[in-house]
């Protein structure tokens, strides 16, 4: 008797991908903005089956588009077999209830988008936690279209509401006393990450944080630069959980590296504003890599986008927030192009504005280790003086500072010229007081 198989993958669901082109405000191509979108929609595992730019003459307040376009779209709809619309763009909780009417099918916005794949894609604690806070705030106010198939009125005693109460109301303040727990709990975490910072600062390594549009390579770049084996994919919003590691930098001082989430044009206010705790890792950085799609034909677009999510995260007063732009993927461009971008990025390399590299190939990562190491080598130097027979004196100067220059004299004494934090000087101090006598 032949066994039959039985496929348990869950169905994907077809959808058709809209992009409402509003011309002159966004620096960005309509055809760019529509080709993100169609990855976002399979990030999510959606089948894509249609695609189309609309071109936005005005706004209609009560379904975006024009009741035209409307028709139009819900014919592609019904074409493609649709079983959900993405429309990129913020949609009000009305327009997204009347376009669900119009097509007869799910209807997700931008950022009810971003916030369904952040939640698939969250691991840790404080990440699903940010993710339920970020996905509350955006459905509070979309509570109208929650209950339209049941009734609006209810009576009830206690916990269930007043007579008279209505089930939008009930819902609206359950989601309300959730908001204030969660707030609570990525308060805890807020403290506890701060901690972990202080932490650090006694031991003390320098910190340096990967940011940079969603799919630019970061993650690829983290796994090159620390050894790791961070999940890293061709995908959008690959990274969400913040991951840190230790790097060794030239002349052997280490390094905390923090591979952060993706930045995308028009995030979500909700998940800045739950990922604050995250960013702020962000903002104590003593250097912020900010790594490109060199080879995207958006770059320029992306970088101003980064940029404008990195002006939200705040700087600890007193300091100065460096950025080095790390130049990815140049293993995609052609000749031309690529002479172009090394060339350019050698002239910004000398001043530490830019390198150009290759996550994937690795090419460039060495003079990216360099050019790290000099823009947060600002500590003292100090020589010692260390006798022949001493290797583990020279092995914690190693380990704990940066040897700029190491000579051995004629009696075997190896003279070491170390830049050394003054916390790390005053360790050295204490456990080695008769290297110094």
């Amino acid at each position: 008797m032949t066994s039959k198989l039985i496929d348990h993958a869950v169905p994907l669901i077809r959808a058709v991908v809209v992009h409402p082109d509003r011309g002159s405000e966004t620096s960005r191509h309509a055809a760019d903005r529509l080709e993100e979108a169609v990855g976002l929609a399979r990030a999510l595992d959606l089948d894509v089956q249609a695609e189309e730019v609309v071109r936005l003459r005005g706004v209609t307040p009560a379904t975006l588009f024009g009741s035209g376009k409307v028709e139009e779209l819900a014919a592609l709809v019904r074409a493609a077999d649709a079983e959900a619309v993405v429309v990129d763009d913020q949609l009000t909780p009305v327009q997204q209830r009347n376009l669900e009417r119009a097509w007869e099918v799910k209807v997700i916005d931008r950022t009810g988008l971003i916030l369904e794949i952040f939640g698939r894609r969250a691991r840790t604690r404080e990440g699903r936690l940010q993710v339920e806070l970020a996905r509350l705030e955006y459905e509070r106010s979309r509570l109208v279209r929650t209950w339209t198939h049941l009734e609006r009125q209810r009576g009830g005693t206690g916990s269930t509401g007043g007579p008279g109460e209505t089930q939008i109301e009930i819902d609206r303040r359950l989601i309300a006393d959730r908001i204030v727990r969660l707030k609570a709990e990525l308060e805890e975490v807020r403290r506890t990450r701060g901690l972990h910072r202080k932490a650090r600062k006694r031991v003390p390594f320098p910190a340096v944080a990967l940011v940079g549009y969603t799919n630019a390579g970061k993650s690829t770049l983290f796994n090159r630069l620390t050894g790791s084996e961070v999940f890293a994919k061709d995908l959008l919003f690959a990274t969400l959980d913040t991951t840190q590691r230790t790097i060794k930098l030239p002349q052997g001082r280490p390094a905390i590296i923090a591979d952060t989430v993706g930045f995308i044009s028009d995030l979500p206010h909700e998940l800045v504003e739950s990922f604050r705790a995250t960013l702020e890792e962000v903002g104590e950085a003593d250097l912020i890599l900010h790594v490109r799609d060199i080879a995207s034909p958006d770059t320029e677009a992306q970088r101003k986008d980064v940029e404008e999510v990195l002006g939200q995260i705040a700087t600890p007063e007193g300091r100065t927030r460096r950025i080095l732009e790390v130049w990815n993927k140049i293993d995609l461009l052609d000749d031309e192009a690529r002479e172009t971008v090394l060339g350019h990025a050698e002239r910004l390399s000398r001043e530490g504005k830019a390198v150009a590299v290759s996550a994937w190939t690795g090419e460039g990562t060495d003079a990216l280790r360099e050019t790290i190491a000099n823009l947060i080598d600002d500590d003292p130097e100090s020589v010692i003086l260390i006798p022949s027979w001493r290797g583990d004196v020279l092995a914690w100067l190693y380990e704990n500072g940066r040897v700029t220059h190491r000579a051995v004299e004629e009696d075997g004494t190896i003279r070491v010229t170390v830049r050394l934090h003054p916390v790390a000087l005053g360790r050295f101090e204490s456990s080695y007081p008769d290297i110094l006598d």
